[in-house]
């Protein structure tokens, strides 16, 4: 029985969602976003409230059921509020800025590394004295904000010893011990 998928989806005031067979379309103040569903599985709107119908207690139509409840509310909160990603990049020389959507990035390699940022996000950086330089991705989309996030993330990982490279705001870093001194 998929807990995920029989929760209902509620719709705040603004946002409207049309069904058309195997299509959702999903309509709010910030933008609108579309995605095809599996023909098998069904969405009804009652009131105010959306729900999603599988037809049998097969294992794919119970995992394709949780799937497409899970797509369609981030689809409504994406539309309603937004999201929001935020990174902080540690290193000594480390910084960042952009122009518009491309975000320019020193990681400490020999040359600039330069992203460009898909025009449905805005990205905003800051460097502020005596903190790490910030990035800031915003859209309505939930899977392209954290696909271009992994993917800015990926161009310096955290190291384990002195905890340099890309992370998000608030994540938590295992440290490794380093070599101890001294011979014997």
């Amino acid at each position: 029985m998929s807990r995920i998928g029989n929760k209902v989806i509620t719709l705040p005031a603004g946002v409207t969602v049309t069904i058309d067979k195997n299509h959702v379309s999903v309509k709010g103040p910030k933008g609108a976003l579309e995605r095809t569903i599996d023909p098998d599985i069904t969405v009804e709107i009652e009131g105010a409230e959306l729900a999603v119908k599988r037809p049998t207690e097969q294992k794919r139509h119970k995992a394709l059921h949780g799937l497409y409840r899970s797509l369609i509310n981030n689809m409504v909160i994406g539309v309603s509020e937004g999201y929001k990603s935020q990174m902080e990049i540690v290193g000594v020389g480390y910084k960042a800025s952009n122009q518009g959507n491309i975000l320019e990035l020193s990681l400490g390699y020999s040359h600039a590394v330069f992203v460009q940022i898909p025009s449905e996000l805005k990205v905003t950086t800051a460097m502020e004295k005596g903190q790490n330089p910030k990035v800031t991705l915003e859209g309505i989309d939930k899977e392209l904000v954290g696909q271009v996030s992994a993917k800015i993330r990926s161009l310096r990982k955290i190291e384990p010893y002195k905890g340099k490279g890309i992370r998000f705001v608030g994540e938590q870093i295992r440290r490794k011990a380093g070599k101890t001194g001294g011979k014997k």
